[in-house]
């Protein structure tokens, strides 16, 4: 694909738009206070987050990655976690820097946008609402939103569908495996970014995790559109 093949853009949430992870831990070691079991460090909780916060409320309460707990004390661990994160969701939680920048270049270009994440729809809408982001977007699509959520390529070929435009001509941009095998998968183009909650250098080792580009900062995808429109894009 060509740079200028781009004409529409998918953004992940969490670890791509916004830097939520310490909104996140409070919420999930609020919910482990409330069993009496200690706090997790941040930098644990971290590698947590990506599938969705019903996988997170599973592995904050059992403290493993793999970790699954037996299902009344999930439905408890959730409807805690849940109530403490919708009234705590923007109290540390901002955009990465440039974002803002970034997102009001493509408006000009008229490009539509959209936000693919794995958290809930209406927590989704609401933290991009709180932010000043969500008149950027033209759909947000959470992990409620469809009965599939990423890695399935189904919320990408639905966006696709909504925004009017060929699945090849959008670009999903993620932090996380979950955005880059959704992309590959749906027949998108696929965009890691270097910072974020994963770690985009070793995804990018793997060919299934590699994507079709890796930026520093998201005004380096307008950069490429005005700049190289006609030349292939490069990993």
């Amino acid at each position: 694909m060509k740079w200028n093949d781009i004409h529409a853009i998918a953004f992940d949430l969490d670890g791509t738009l916004v830097d939520s992870i310490a909104d996140l831990c409070a919420a999930a070691n609020h919910m482990r206070a409330e069993f009496k079991l200690p706090p997790l460090p941040h930098d644990e909780l971290t590698t947590y987050v990506g599938d969705g916060l019903g996988i997170l409320v599973h592995r904050a309460l059992s403290g493993r990655k793999d970790g699954q707990v037996e299902e009344a004390m999930w439905t408890r661990g959730f409807t805690l976690f849940m109530s403490y994160y919708r009234d705590h969701l923007s109290v540390y939680t901002r955009p990465y820097p440039e974002v803002e920048t970034a997102l009001a270049l493509f408006k000009a270009r008229n490009l539509p946008m959209a936000v693919i994440t794995n958290k809930n729809e209406v927590l989704a809408v609401e933290l991009l609402c709180q932010l000043g982001l969500a008149n950027y977007f033209s759909l947000i699509v959470g992990g409620d939103t469809l009965t599939e959520k990423k890695p399935s390529p189904m919320p990408i070929l639905h966006t696709a569908e909504v925004l009017g435009v060929d699945v090849h001509n959008l670009l999903m941009v993620g932090d996380s495996a979950n955005d880059i095998v959704a992309a590959k998968a749906a027949g998108a183009l696929s965009c890691g970014v270097s910072w974020g909650y994963a770690d985009m250098g070793q995804l990018a080792q793997h060919a299934e995790t590699k994507p079709d580009m890796i930026v520093d900062h998201l005004p380096q995808i307008d950069d490429g559109i005005r700049l190289h429109g006609e030349q292939e894009i490069q990993a």
